[in-house]
């Protein structure tokens, strides 16, 4: 084991809205420094430069400019938010369990955040992880969302450094335009069913089926399938590409925490450590068994925790998220003292992997499962038209009382994948095409092409909270439904 000197600064919040300093910080080290006081947090309008060009975007700020929350555990989450952008807002904690009318979802119950308005927050936190926070409306699209890192006594008494990398996709277009262009384009394909056999034959025998790992060559269209339908103008990691990539100062011989967040509105990446072997050692906030392995599929909503290890010897080591089905990629470098850092092109010699569940199948949870039958049984299916770009999720409505164990099968019919989040809950993943298992706490698992997932909570936290595809405009043309609380 080491120690060391962490090191803070400050950041303006337009020209400089990092996510972590120059050099990495040990856990706790920008933990509000107040214990017990409320935090403020802005709603702000900032300027970065994309593409060698000013992009004007959205941001949410503590008053010294540096981006997002972090908090302790043990500590309320006791926050007053501020907006300073001229349109009205509301900002959804995703990952954490709230009370329903703090949750964030507009008019389920809670109005939208007027311009020039403030708002407070106070709930108990009591578990630590890596989550964020964004808008729940299209402004997501605009980097409206920020890091929410929740620091436990277990994280302040590791000795390693902490890099967090939220990453995102950008367009110049508004998300209203982006919007239009997916309802007017037309896919001209009904998305509610498919024969898998006739896909493979389109598929010109490049693709293998495997629904567990789903390895393909390449992944933009085959038949009825669509990896990707927005082509956006940028990749994005702490608001930087790679033609200009954060470098982070690490130490020889370290050990480091990269907190990684999924906020890009519809784009999937594979997170790849290439030399450094990392081990994977929570999802969405949720401690799981060490997995160790140098590519991780990272979802629309989803948190990875990796941990490396760096050589004694030092180096610089880009750590890159591999856009899904193409090749273009974004990332931030890890670099030693004096290590020369590398140019690397913004675009790869081949497609980013197509996610699979075959890492699902794997991660198994470090607290104990829950080992009760389920009072409420539900299933649901997703479906789609791509012609209209019109989604749904149909099924039963989803009524629970307190103190029910709730599974939901949740079955994907369309020729897209969706990852799935529920708010106000952490649910087990217990079932994956057929096969039970003991999976991972989570909020937002995936849903490849035709498979099924049944998740299972329990009811505890009263409200008509949303079930959505973390797609953003899958889930603005009608892919989302409620799991409500029955008196």
């Amino acid at each position: 084991m080491y120690r060391r000197e962490f090191l803070t600064r400050t950041m303006a919040a337009a020209a400089a809205y990092a996510f972590v300093n120059s050099v990495a910080t040990r856990a706790g080290a920008e933990t509000n420094p107040v214990a017990g006081s409320t935090q403020k947090l802005n709603i702000v309008k900032r300027t970065i430069e994309v593409n060698g060009k000013p992009a004007s975007v959205l941001g949410l700020t503590r008053p010294n400019g540096s981006p997002g929350l972090i908090l302790d555990a043990d500590a309320a989450f006791d926050v007053e938010l501020s907006s300073q952008i001229d349109a009205p807002t509301l900002i959804h904690w995703h990952g954490l369990t709230p009370p329903w009318d703090q949750d964030g979802v507009p008019d389920n119950p809670a109005a939208l955040i007027k311009p020039g308005e403030s708002r407070h927050y106070n709930f108990p936190l009591a578990y630590g992880g890596t989550h964020w926070m964004h808008a729940h409306t299209l402004q997501e699209q605009s980097l409206l969302a920020a890091p929410l890192i929740i620091h436990s006594a277990e994280d302040k008494k590791r000795d390693e450094q902490e890099v967090v990398i939220l990453l995102h996709d950008f367009s110049f277009k508004s998300p209203e335009e982006l919007l239009a262009g997916l309802k007017g384009k037309g896919g001209g394909m009904d998305m509610s069913g498919h024969d898998m056999g006739s896909m493979m034959n389109m598929s010109g025998g490049s693709m293998k089926m495997d629904m567990g790992n789903m390895p393909m060559g390449h992944g933009m269209a085959m038949g009825g399938m669509d990896i990707n339908d927005i082509e956006y103008d940028a990749y994005l990691a702490n608001d930087r590409t790679l033609d200009d990539p954060e470098v982070f100062q690490v130490e020889k011989g370290g050990r480091v925490r990269l907190r990684l967040i999924n906020g890009a509105t519809a784009t999937a990446f594979t997170i790849d450590t290439g030399d450094l072997l990392a081990r994977l050692v929570a999802v969405d906030g949720q401690d799981v068994d060490t997995i160790a392995d140098r590519q991780f599929p990272i979802s629309m909503g989803q948190r990875l925790d990796l941990v490396l290890e760096i050589p004694d010897d030092g180096g610089s080591f880009p750590v890159l998220a591999l856009r899904e089905g193409a090749p273009q990629r974004t990332g931030i470098i890890l670099a030693t003292k004096g290590a020369r850092v590398p140019k690397v092109a913004t675009t790869g010699d081949r497609d980013g992997p197509v996610l699979g569940l075959g890492l699902e199948q794997r991660l198994r949870p470090m607290k104990a499962s829950v080992n009760r039958r389920a009072d409420k049984t539900y299933k649901v299916t997703l479906s789609g038209d791509m012609a209209r770009y019109a989604w749904a999720i149909q099924g039963d409505p989803l009524k629970v009382s307190s103190g029910d164990r709730v599974e939901i099968s949740i079955s994907n019919m369309s020729m897209m994948s969706h990852p799935m989040h529920l708010h106000g809950h952490h649910f087990q993943v217990v079932r994956i095409n057929g096969k039970e298992m003991n999976g991972a706490f989570r909020d937002t698992v995936l849903l490849p092409m035709m498979s099924q997932v049944i998740i299972a909570f329990d009811a505890h936290n009263p409200g008509h909270w949303p079930l959505h595809c973390h797609h953003l405009y899958h889930m603005a043309s009608g892919m989302m439904t409620y799991v409500g609380y029955e008196a």
